[in-house]
């Protein structure tokens, strides 16, 4: 199944977001092919549809203060954080050509990031009671999706060189008892995100049977 990758660069949520929107009622119509687009968000606090507003520890003024935009969207899952030096993937994929199982996208999702941190010698796994992708007791990937008509929205957001001290003003997917680490953390230095993105691509690749 051949999957188109564009790269966005760096670029606001709500124009990525609306862009989500508009592939996805092209796959609707069969008039585009699968897609994964990766993208470097601004600063952002997401809430998805099963999150609660008081995992935001932090005011609407000081977001506002801090330039961070708040979006309330149609994913699943809680309170996340999107900014620079995080790798965030969203594919569009017509899942009546791959498989009918939303358990098993999103454990092939977190495979594609696992893979990724196998590839720099970094053992990663899952935790079976939370989406995700975890290194020791902490999270170093978000995953939360949207599946309307077996099209997928939304997808990955992956820490490569995070400043994860904007975690600190969320409870991070509502997870109370749980840390946050990025690769930048986990390595002592920052990573080339470019050569992650690179990896990452060519994972989701051999995960998805897709020709990127």
């Amino acid at each position: 199944m051949a999957i188109k990758h564009i790269d966005l660069g760096q670029a606001d949520y709500k124009q990525v977001w609306d862009l989500q929107k508009e592939t996805h009622l092209k796959k609707q119509n069969g008039s585009t092919e699968d897609i994964l687009y990766t993208v470097e968000h601004n600063h952002v606090y997401t809430l998805g549809k099963t999150g609660s507003r008081d995992h935001i520890l932090i005011s609407d003024e000081e977001m506002k203060s801090k330039g961070i935009s708040y979006y309330e969207i149609d994913r699943g899952g809680d309170i996340t954080y999107h900014g620079p030096g995080q790798l965030v993937a969203y594919p569009i994929l017509d899942l009546n050509n791959y498989y009918k199982d939303t358990h098993r996208y999103l454990r092939e999702l977190e495979e594609t990031v696992i893979l990724t941190l196998k590839d720099i010698g970094i053992d990663a796994h899952r935790e079976e009671e939370f989406t995700g992708v975890w290194v020791g007791e902490e999270k170093i990937c978000a995953i939360g999706i949207k599946v309307s008509r077996w099209i997928t929205m939304h997808g990955i957001a992956f820490n490569v060189n995070t400043d994860l001290t904007y975690f600190d003003r969320i409870i991070p997917c509502g997870i109370f008892h749980k840390g946050v680490t990025s690769i930048q953390k986990l390595t002592g230095e920052p990573e080339d995100l470019k050569k992650i993105k690179d990896l990452y691509v060519k994972n989701f690749r051999e995960v998805f049977k897709g020709t990127i």
